[in-house]
């Protein structure tokens, strides 16, 4: 498979959840190694992915990152409004929807797959992380 994408190169037509219709590109359709779906989504101005969850033995953990446009995530309770560069992660069993606010098409990265977890506390940037976010906790 070849390691280079151009942007929508392979995008497709595709309904989420009883949302409406977006276009999807499934980045290397899932042939990256890694037990994730990478995949970008374009949602027309009013579009949404649809109210829904991912529990029980389909059980998704998902990283939404808004690149372009501007957005609302519902999850559980709590609301998010989005712009270029937020980011939302949701749990698996946690009711959720996206929803393109803005008048112009809401480009959205997203990242799935089942939860889990691993190390990556010998990478410099990692470590760099936590002590960022440590200094911002307090």
């Amino acid at each position: 498979m070849e390691p280079f994408e151009a942007r929508d190169q392979f995008a497709f037509d595709y309904r989420m959840h009883e949302g409406s219709a977006m276009r999807v590109s499934h980045h290397f359709a899932g042939h990256t190694g890694m037990p994730v779906a990478i995949q970008t989504w374009v949602i027309a101005p009013g579009g949404f992915e649809g109210f829904h969850r991912h529990d029980g033995e389909g059980a998704l953990q998902e990283f939404y990152q808004v690149l372009e446009g501007q957005a609302r995530m519902r999850m559980g309770a709590r609301t998010y409004d989005l712009g270029p560069g937020d980011s939302v992660i949701v749990d698996a069993g946690v009711d959720h929807d996206l929803r393109n606010t803005g008048g112009t098409d809401l480009r959205v990265l997203t990242i799935w797959g089942p939860p889990g977890a691993a190390d990556f506390s010998a990478f410099g940037s990692h470590q760099l992380a936590q002590q960022v976010r440590g200094a911002h906790s307090k």
